[in-house]
């Protein structure tokens, strides 16, 4: 198992090492634990990317390329590039019959990328596991071409409401059960709700966006507040 840091942050490896234990089974637990709605999210998240003809698209924390492929069946003439810093996540999506053609380890607080390569960036449960969001989200705003949209898909703190004791039940008990029961890997699925709790409230991430430079920006909640889409735009 990887370890986390000394002061108990979580570090990269520590994520890579959980995504690795998980891989063939991520997309399955994924589905389960929605109730299939990720899916419906994914389109959403292609459709506000705004994608123009022939776009250079970056999937970035792709893992399996569930939205480099959606990208590709919205918009055939799209060139998408799916890339993660989990190898065993990307092995498993380039089997998919669907699988988009380019695939690149990269490292969201390091991308290996010229400024202004994507007519979009898209992220799907990336950001909360990024160990410094603010470097994370200027690096992706460098390589975002001048108009371009950036969208992703996360986790969010929930408000606390009459719901509240529900959503956490579901969150410490249901998910963990569902990890353990398909993938033995009880801690995998006690980090997701853990770093959902820790993660920013969905007001703070709009706020940080700001603060990097995008414009337009704007989210949507969703499953009862613990989902949300953010989006903005790289200022011509």
């Amino acid at each position: 198992m990887a370890d986390t840091s000394k002061n108990g942050r979580v570090t990269g490896d520590y994520v890579r090492g959980i995504f690795t234990r998980i891989a063939t089974r991520y997309d399955l637990l994924n589905r389960l634990m929605t109730a299939g709605q990720d899916r419906r999210w994914r389109k959403e998240v292609i459709r506000r990317a705004c994608l123009p003809p022939h776009a250079l698209l970056l999937d970035l924390g792709a893992g399996t390329g569930d939205l480099a492929c959606e990208a590709l069946r919205q918009n055939p003439d799209c060139h998408p590039l799916a890339s993660d810093f989990t190898l065993a996540m990307m092995r498993v999506g380039k089997k998919r019959p669907d699988a988009p053609r380019d695939w690149a380890a990269a490292d969201a607080l390091r991308l290996p990328f010229r400024p202004n390569s994507f007519n979009a960036i898209v992220s799907g449960f990336l950001l909360r596991n990024v160990v410094d969001l603010p470097l994370a989200l200027r690096e992706q705003h460098r390589v975002l071409k001048p108009g371009g949209w950036w969208v992703s898909l996360d986790t969010t703190r929930p408000r606390r409401s009459l719901l509240s004791p529900f959503i956490r039940f579901y969150m410490h008990r249901i998910i963990p059960f569902l990890g353990w029961l398909l993938t033995r890997q009880v801690d995998a699925y006690t980090y997701l709700p853990d770093s959902t709790e820790k993660f920013l409230r969905a007001e703070d991430l709009l706020a940080h966006l700001v603060a990097i430079g995008f414009r337009q920006v704007g989210f949507r909640r969703l499953m009862a507040g613990t989902i949300a889409i953010h989006w903005g735009q790289k200022p011509q």
